[in-house]
């Protein structure tokens, strides 16, 4: 359960630490000098929420903006983070403080058997949904990309756009897909434990005796 927990936790920390920011290098009239705008922006990456007024354009009417609002495949990402640490932490609790129950009605297995596996199928969805956004997001602030758009494009309104390292939530991605791993892995330790492993080993002790 200790494991759960941890890989749990990088996860969320990995995608909530993280920040970023887009870049933009403007050409000015004369005789202002190139104006940078910067977009930074972090969790939960609603990029067009994001807009900036160019302050060298007379009058100042010129705005910036990024495209894409991602939030809701970080946000299911968290969630079923923080739903896996709270599912780990009850579960470590009901194992150390109500063992014989456990042990005595079959019923706490099979519901904890069910647990497991929709924790596991929600790490699966949860790690593909937000595998999807990332690439969204890598896309929406791709230099080459924002270069040809109406806001830069006109009158060759920006000159350079740069971004930073998508490391962090690279990392993400892979913890979100390593924590299906190990929720499904766990899945053996808990199948162990309920009605249907132990009647199928009830035949294969009385073989063997």
């Amino acid at each position: 359960m200790l494991f759960l927990q941890v890989f749990s936790l990088f996860a969320i920390i990995s995608i909530c630490s993280y920040d970023n920011e887009v870049t933009f290098s403007v050409k000015c009239p004369p005789p202002a000098p190139a104006n940078v705008v910067k977009f930074p922006y972090d969790y939960p990456f609603k990029l067009d929420h994001l807009s900036r007024q160019v302050a060298c354009t007379h009058p100042a009417d010129r705005y910036l903006t990024l495209y894409g609002d991602f939030s809701s495949d970080a946000e299911f990402f968290v969630a079923v983070g923080v739903l896996s640490l709270l599912g780990a932490a009850a579960a470590a609790a009901g194992y150390a403080l109500y063992e014989a129950k456990y042990q005595s009605n079959p019923l706490i297995p099979l519901a904890d058997f069910g647990g497991t596996a929709l924790l596991a199928l929600l790490w699966l969805s949860a790690s593909a949904a937000w595998a999807n956004g990332l690439s969204g997001i890598k896309h929406s602030t791709d230099p080459g990309i924002l270069m040809r758009t109406v806001q830069c494009a006109k009158d060759d309104f920006c000159t350079t756009v740069t971004t930073g390292s998508f490391s962090g939530l690279n990392t993400s991605v892979i913890l979100g897909f390593l924590n299906f791993f190990l929720w499904t892995a766990d899945l053996w330790f808990v199948y162990k434990e309920t009605p249907w492993f132990k009647m199928r080993q009830q035949p294969l002790d009385q073989q063997i005796n």
